[in-house]
């Protein structure tokens, strides 16, 4: 443990060198930083249960879904991530039982994974767990929630181009 908050001491050392504010850069050194406390603390809740945040992500996404099955692309635009990290997160989901891969009706190419009803029954008490924990962010009230959530959300929207909404 440190003694001393080494961002801001960074901050510092940025500044003394004549990097400018460091403004931009502690913002982004401080949301790097609370990824990887969020991301420990979340995979710790679910580790027990064979899981990782990316595949409770999967489950849950087709949890939510209609007839709780989605296209391998489907999936992948939904979470954001490559095809080849769709394929191999479904992989190990159908190997412990908790999605399986199905043929598309009406369009042999395609592949649908589709959540087993085990799958289902872990998504729901893993949410449990999770919402147990405040998904990881212990030290924030709702308040400072939902201020991290609207700021958060004004970077990723600027990013990927979609107007938010005014409900939180």
């Amino acid at each position: 443990m440190l003694d001393f908050d080494p961002i801001e001491e960074a901050r510092r050392n940025w500044a003394e060198h004549g990097w400018g504010s460091g403004t931009a850069m502690v913002a982004a050194t401080s949301i790097t930083r609370a990824h990887q406390i969020l991301l420990g603390r979340i995979n710790a809740a679910l580790h027990p249960h064979g899981l990782t945040f990316s595949r409770f992500e999967l489950l849950a996404l087709l949890y939510f879904s209609r007839e709780r099955q989605l296209p391998l692309g489907k999936i992948g635009a939904r979470l954001q991530v490559h095809p080849t990290s769709v394929t191999s997160l479904v992989d190990r989901l159908v190997a412990d039982g908790y999605v399986e891969r199905r043929p598309h009706p009406s369009d042999r190419r395609t592949t649908l994974a589709a959540l087993t009803d085990v799958g289902a029954a872990l998504v729901v008490a893993c949410a449990a767990e999770l919402e147990a924990i405040d998904f990881g962010l212990e030290g924030l009230d709702e308040d400072g929630q939902v201020a991290v959530s609207t700021t958060i959300t004004e970077l990723r929207s600027a990013s990927d181009g979609w107007k938010p909404s005014t409900s939180t």
